[in-house]
C-alpha cells in the first residue's frame, strides 16, 4: 500500500515538472496574439482618428473662410455707408461755409451802413453840443445864474419836495400797518394772556430759617464755630447769625445748595442733635430730597406744558429751575408760563404748537446751570439742546430769543414775544432802583443827543420818551423820520421789558404887543 502511495506521489511531481513549461510556452503564445490584435485594433482606431480630424479640420476651414467672407461683405457695406454719410456731411459742411460767407458779407455791409450813421451822429452832436452852449449861456443871462448855481438850486428844490413827500409815505404806509399789525397783534397777545393767567411771587436770594428760641443759635454755632464750619463746608453757602431774634439767614447765590442748606437746618433743628456726623446725615438726606423734588417739578413742568419726549438730563435742568430767579421771578414758572403763551399764539397763527411750547419751555435751560459753568445762558441752553439731540429749529428759538441772532422762523418770533410777555407782566419782575434810574438816564441820553432836539423827558417809568425839538432847526415832515431814527436807535442800543413810545413835539410860537 505504502509503495502505491509513493509512486503517485512521485508521478504527481514528474507530471508537474514536465507541465509547468508547457502551461508557460501556451499562456505566452496566446498572449502574444492578443497583443498583436490589440496593435492591430489600435493602428486601426488610429487611422479611423486621423482620418475624422483631417474630415473635421476642413469643414473648420470652409466655415473660417464662409464666415471671413461673411465679415469681409458686412465691413465693406459698412465702410460705404460711413463714406456716404462722410460725402454728406462735406457737402452740408460746404452749404455751411457758404451761407457763412453770405452772412459775413451782409454783416460787412451792415457795418459799413452802421459807420455811415455814426459819423452823421457824431455831426448832429456836436452841432446839439454847440446849440446846448449857446441856450446854456442865454439862461444864464436871463436868470441871472451860472450852471452849477442853477444846478444846486434844483436840487435842493427837489430835495425839499422829496423829504416832504417821503415822510408823508412813510407816516401813512407806518400808520396803515401799525393799524392793522398793532390790531391783530393785540388780539392774539391778548387772547393769549387771557387763557393763560398766571401769578407772580417775588422771590429772594436768601433763606430765613426759624428757631424755637435764640438758644439754638449757640448750638448751631457749636464749640469754637465747629458746626457752623461743618454746615458751610457741606453745602456751600453762608450762615448770617445776627440779632434778628429767633431766625438764622442762609445766604448763596446758588440756590440749590442753599435749598439744601434750610433743609438741612430744619432737619437739625426739628432733631435737636447738632454735631459733625449728624450734620453730614442730614445735609445727604436733604440732598436726596432736593433731587427728588427737582425731578418731581421738571416732570410737572412737561405734564402741564404737554411737552413730550425729552431727555430725562433736560428734565432734571428744567427741574433745577425751580431753584433759580431771575429779577425775583421763579424761572421755571416763567418758561412754563412762555411755553403756553408761545403756543396759543401758535394756534392763532396756524404756526407747528408743538414746537413752538416745546421751544418756549426750553428757552432758560442754561440758567439752571450758568451759575456753575462759563458762558451765557443762551450760549449754555443751545450747548445742552444740541447735545441731547433737539432739533435746530428749536436750538436756533433758544438762540434767538435774547435777540443774539436774527430770528428766522415764525417759533422763535414767538418765543421772543412770549419771553417779554411774562417778563413785562406787572409784578412778574422786580429792578432795583439803581438800574431803574441808569435806564431812564441812559433814554433821555439817547434821545437828546440828535441835532435838532431841545429837551427829552422820560416819563411812565421809562415806558414814553417825549422829545422837545427846536422848531426853527427841525419841520414838521422832518419829525417822522426823527422819531423813526429815535426808536431805531433805541431799540438797538437798550435793553427794556415791553416797549417805549416816542413821542416828538414841535411847538411854534408868534409873540406880538398891542400898544
Amino acid at each position: 500500500m505504502i509503495p502505491e502511495v509513493i509512486i503517485g506521489v512521485i508521478a504527481l511531481v514528474v507530471g508537474c515538472v514536465v507541465g509547468f513549461p508547457l502551461g508557460i510556452r501556451y499562456r505566452k503564445n496566446v498572449s502574444e496574439k492578443e497583443i498583436s490584435s490589440a496593435e492591430e485594433e489600435g493602428k486601426r482606431i488610429i487611422n479611423e482618428a486621423i482620418k475624422s480630424a483631417e474630415g473635421k479640420k476642413r469643414e473648420a476651414l470652409l466655415e473660417a473662410k464662409e464666415e471671413i467672407l461673411k465679415n469681409r461683405s458686412e465691413y465693406e457695406k459698412e465702410v460705404k455707408e460711413r463714406r456716404n454719410d462722410l460725402q454728406r456731411q462735406e457737402h452740408r459742411l460746404q452749404q455751411k461755409e457758404e451761407n457763412l460767407d453770405k452772412k459775413t458779407d451782409a454783416i460787412e455791409k451792415k457795418e459799413e451802413l452802421l459807420q455811415q450813421k455814426h459819423e452823421v451822429l457824431d455831426k448832429e452832436n456836436e452841432q446839439i453840443q454847440i446849440i446846448k452852449r449857446s441856450q446854456t449861456e442865454m439862461l444864464e443871462r436871463i436868470s441871472g445864474f451860472t450852471a452849477e448855481e442853477a444846478k444846486k438850486y434844483l436840487i435842493a428844490q427837489v430835495e425839499t419836495e422829496v423829504t416832504h413827500e417821503a415822510a408823508m409815505k412813510i407816516k401813512e404806509i407806518e400808520t396803515r400797518a401799525k393799524d392793522e399789525a398793532d390790531q391783530k397783534a393785540r388780539e392774539i397777545v391778548a387772547t393769549a394772556i387771557q387763557r393763560c393767567a398766571a401769578d407772580h411771587v417775588a422771590e429772594i436770594t436768601v433763606s430765613v430759617v426759624p428757631l424755637p428760641n435764640d438758644e439754638m443759635k449757640g448750638r448751631i454755632i457749636g464749640r469754637e464755630g465747629r458746626n457752623i464750619r461743618t454746615i458751610e463746608t457741606l453745602t456751600g453757602v453762608d450762615l448770617i447769625i445776627d440779632d434778628t431774634p429767633e431766625a438764622i439767614t442762609v445766604s448763596c447765590f446758588e440756590p440749590v445748595r442753599r435749598e439744601i442748606a434750610r433743609l438741612a437746618l430744619e432737619k437739625l433743628i426739628a432733631d435737636g442733635r447738632i454735631h459733625p456726623t449728624h450734620i453730614e446725615e442730614m445735609v445727604e438726606k436733604a440732598k436726596r430730597e432736593v433731587e427728588a423734588t427737582i425731578k418731581a417739578e421738571g416732570e410737572r413742568a412737561t405734564f402741564e406744558t404737554g411737552v413730550r419726549g425729552l431727555h430725562p438730563e433736560l428734565v432734571k435742568m428744567l427741574g433745577r429751575l425751580h431753584y433759580r430767579t431771575s429779577y425775583g421771578q421763579n424761572v421755571l414758572q416763567h418758561s412754563i408760563e412762555v411755553s403756553q403763551l408761545a403756543g396759543l399764539m401758535a394756534a392763532e397763527l396756524g404756526a407747528d404748537v408743538t414746537a413752538a411750547k416745546r421751544a418756549g419751555l426750553l428757552h432758560d435751560l442754561g440758567k439752571s446751570v450758568d451759575h456753575e459753568m462759563e458762558g451765557t445762558h443762551v450760549a449754555l441752553g443751545v450747548e445742552f439742546a444740541r447735545k441731547y439731540r433737539e432739533k435746530e429749529e428749536i436750538i436756533h428759538a433758544i438762540q434767538a430769543h435774547h435777540g443774539d441772532v436774527e430770528c428766522k422762523t415764525l417759533v422763535a418770533c414767538l418765543v421772543q414775544a412770549a419771553d417779554a410777555i411774562s417778563a413785562a407782566r406787572p409784578g412778574a419782575r422786580r429792578e432795583n432802583l439803581e438800574n431803574y434810574i441808569k435806564r431812564l438816564e441812559q433814554l433821555e441820553e439817547i434821545t437828546g443827543s440828535y441835532p435838532g432836539v431841545d429837551k427829552a423827558y422820560a416819563i411812565q417809568a421809562g415806558r414814553e420818551v417825549r422829545v422837545m425839538v427846536k422848531p426853527e432847526q427841525v419841520s414838521e415832515d422832518q419829525m417822522v423820520i426823527l422819531a423813526r431814527d429815535l426808536a431805531k436807535k433805541i431799540e438797538s442800543e437798550m435793553e427794556y421789558p415791553g416797549q417805549i413810545k416816542v413821542h416828538v413835539l414841535r411847538e411854534t410860537k408868534v409873540v406880538e404887543y398891542a400898544k
